[in-house]
């Protein structure tokens, strides 16, 4: 650990809670240098959809390097960003009625998210962009305006502005999308009307919040009707997690961009997109890039996600059954221990379990962690004990993993008891 100590600054997080020096990893498993092995319910958080190292996608990557294909191309045409383009109109935009055009930019979601704020107020002329309490879209310093978080907002060292932020979908008991309509219809109201709103399906970082299809569905009447361009940052939610490819599907709106990145690459490798409807492309050659915008390894595991899970239904199936199987366990654990939590939150198999506090979900998390599971937290106050494990995992992985959770909640619920008496 002393090099780790000495030598990387104070911003790293989650080794601060996973104190070991994993070696090597496969499917839902992480190893460390000591020999023991951990099971994995953070996924990257989000980046793994597919597991670690899935092997088709590890044999179509060293198969790639091997011929000596092209890693970096900035945005130029190579035959693995063909490959990809292709398999993602042909499984997943043609099949769901949908027609985008694709942009690369930086290697990480909060690029796609910045990318996508600059378009929209370059085709609106507007400047305001509406966001959701709770929200999180990334750390650069447009997405960070966007995010609701104050310990996030702390790092900017200055004002964050261009954003104005309404209630979410149940949040406080306002509801915040008959504010936000009665304010673009009231003249003196002080509100901007907004290029455009950027929002999640299910709030990842924020708590497992799920918006309805029908809060959806009258959030996207809203923006048509007064000319507002609609984002959905699908970054943590997108790829499966919820239990189809786009959060949003269920729905039935389609967006006019869309953010991507952590899963897309397949293979955990660093990639991310705006898709966005074409009468929206109105860029200027360059006017948004990025060195890394071309990660032709990416492109080359992307593929092979999309080609290997997404040809049919039956990856969606399988997601369906895990969720299930996840959400008997919250629903039993919220019957047996009635003071200890709040209620079930997420959808898919981004789910979790609200705590009565942020102490209490830390000490589930480092339990489940002694017992040989790594998973985190998430919410405003760290407060939802949240289960993200990958969406490959078999029903007997996860059982395991469910189980140790279940430990770590009795092992808890007993030390709170023998303490209070």
């Amino acid at each position: 650990m002393d090099i780790f100590n000495k030598q990387e600054s104070n911003v790293k997080s989650y080794c601060n809670s996973f104190p070991v020096v994993f070696t090597s990893a496969k499917g839902v498993w992480l190893h460390t240098e000591d020999g023991n092995k951990y099971i994995d319910f953070l996924a990257g958080a989000g980046s793994l959809n597919y597991g670690h190292n899935n092997p088709e996608f590890k044999k179509a990557l060293i198969e790639y390097i091997e011929k000596d294909g092209i890693t970096h191309g900035l945005d130029m045409h190579t035959e693995a960003k063909a490959s990809f383009l292709t398999a993602l109109r042909n499984h997943i935009f043609t099949p769901r009625n949908l027609d985008y055009k694709v942009q690369f930019t930086g290697p990480t979601g909060t690029n796609a998210v910045e990318a996508a704020m600059k378009l929209a107020r370059k085709v609106t002329g507007r400047t305001n962009i509406v966001t959701f309490t709770n929200g999180f879209h990334g750390c650069t310093m447009g997405a960070l305006a966007a995010t609701g978080n104050q310990h996030h907002r702390g790092g900017a060292g200055m004002p964050l502005a261009g954003t104005s932020r309404i209630p979410y979908e149940g949040y406080a008991g306002v509801d915040g999308l008959a504010l936000f309509e009665t304010m673009l219809n009231d003249n003196s109201s002080g509100f901007d009307k907004p290029a455009a709103v950027l929002f999640e399906v299910v709030q990842g970082e924020g708590g497992l919040n799920v918006a309805t299809n029908e809060w959806l569905k009258k959030l996207a009447k809203i923006c048509k009707d007064n000319g507002i361009l609609t984002i959905v940052d699908d970054i943590q939610a997108g790829c499966g997690r919820t239990g189809t490819f786009f959060s949003f599907e269920p729905s039935g709106i389609k967006p006019d961009m869309i953010t991507l990145s952590k899963s897309i690459g397949g293979y955990g490798l660093p990639m991310a997109l705006v898709l966005l409807k074409p009468e929206l492309d109105k860029w200027s050659p360059g006017e948004h890039n990025g060195t890394f915008r071309g990660n032709n390894h990416a492109f080359t595991t992307a593929t092979k996600a999309i080609e290997e899970y997404w040809s049919d239904d039956s990856f969606e199936s399988h997601i369906a059954d895990r969720s299930q199987q996840v959400r008997k366990v919250i629903d039993k654990t919220l019957k047996k221990f009635p003071s200890l939590f709040v209620k079930a939150k997420g959808r898919g198999m981004m789910q979790g379990i609200e705590c009565k506090d942020g102490d209490l979900a830390s000490a589930i998390s480092q339990r489940c962690f002694e017992l040989g599971m790594v998973i985190e937290t998430a919410g405003p106050n760290d407060e939802v004990v949240k289960f993200f494990c990958p969406l490959t995992i078999t029903e007997t992985e996860l059982e395991k993993g469910l189980q140790i959770f279940e430990k770590a909640v009795e092992n808890v619920a007993e030390k709170a008891t023998k303490k209070a008496s």
